[in-house]
């Protein structure tokens, strides 16, 4: 057995505060929001309104890094999320599509989101590509399909249905918060409390000994790879609406913004460990950093950069705590080792 494999598992006290320090940065944040514009925080109604906006801003990111959080505890990772989202935004806004009304185009969209990840799995599990490769190839390959579909220009959504879900609201907050928060639960009891999730958390901490036990790790490794299709799905009816309109060249980047913000929330990124409430954690702190450089008119260059540093600290202090864990496991089995 690796050590890999038989390092501790991480305590629901562990998780706990991890998340206490992520409501800790993002507390941390708001001061500094506060510091730097006192005369917005000051207003109640506008303190809420952006809290809405952030919310609402974090909500198709957040779907994204639901699906991104299962697929890399699974041992894997996906760069085409935003690829897919393009691709199913733009299917799902052309004037044969729109001729079906809402439904149809909601269901183009989750088609295409679930077909490109089912592409992706068989291609990762039985194809035996490793997931970078693969992904990184879809990202390309789904984009250009996208431009083509659309001719590389913007579709409009000329469906009032569609284009109402961003401005809508149930009990004074966003629907698309709603559906994030939708979501984050369903994909909460699926980790926590279902087969599927136990069998994910086995497949990335170590395959071998999941088949061992009976899982069909390549059955399971290419579904988790469609359910990070179906969240592009819902993601892209998301954006759709709140742009009222699809182009190829959207959510761009959203592969690296959802990797981020899982790493950041606990997710290992050699698999086998993380959670849905970190991750979402992960994307508020993002979200909120965003809003923070917004409102003080700072340029997305330095938003980027600061980003980037936070991607790199959450890895360091991963592989920092990884080692502990090692050598703690180490001493225990050889207490001749200093």
């Amino acid at each position: 057995m690796t050590a890999r494999t038989a390092l501790p598992r991480r305590t629901d006290n562990d998780q706990v505060l991890r998340n206490l320090g992520l409501v800790g940065v993002l507390a941390a944040l708001v001061v500094i929001g506060i510091v730097t514009r006192p005369e917005l925080y000051s207003d109640p109604a506008w303190v809420r309104n952006n809290i809405l906006t952030i919310l609402q801003q974090a909500s198709a990111i957040g779907v994204v890094t639901v699906g991104m959080t299962f697929v890399i505890i699974g041992g894997g990772i996906d760069l085409s999320v935003g690829a897919i989202i393009a691709l199913a935004g733009v299917w799902s806004t052309t004037l044969a599509t729109q001729a079906y009304g809402a439904a149809g185009m909601i269901f183009t969209a989750l088609v295409v989101g679930l077909a490109v990840g089912l592409v992706n799995g068989v291609l990762i599990a039985y194809g035996k590509l490793v997931s970078f490769i693969a992904t990184l190839a879809m990202l390309v390959s789904a984009r250009g399909l996208a431009a083509q579909i659309s001719g590389k220009q913007t579709q409009v959504s000329t469906n009032d249905t569609i284009n109402s879900i961003a401005s809508s609201r149930l009990i004074g907050i966003p629907v698309l918060v709603w559906i994030l928060a939708a979501v984050v639960v369903a994909g909460w009891v699926l980790l926590n409390r279902t087969t599927f999730g136990r069998r994910t958390v086995a497949v990335g901490g170590n395959p071998e000994a999941a088949r061992l036990a009976g899982i069909d790790v390549k059955r399971h490794t290419m579904l988790l790879f469609v359910l990070s299709g179906l969240c592009c799905g819902i993601a892209a009816i998301m954006l759709t609406s709140q742009a009222t309109s699809a182009q190829a060249a959207m959510a761009n980047l959203y592969e690296l913004d959802a990797i981020a913000a899982a790493i950041i929330g606990g997710t290992l990124l050699s698999g086998g460990r993380g959670t849905i409430v970190g991750a979402l954690f992960g994307v508020l702190v993002f979200s909120t950093i965003t809003n923070l450089f917004a409102i003080n008119n700072l340029a997305t260059e330095v938003q980027n950069m600061v980003k980037g540093g936070i991607i790199v600290a959450a890895v360091l202090l991963q592989q920092f705590r990884y080692r502990s864990l090692t050598n703690l496991l180490r001493r225990r089995n050889d207490p001749d080792i200093s």
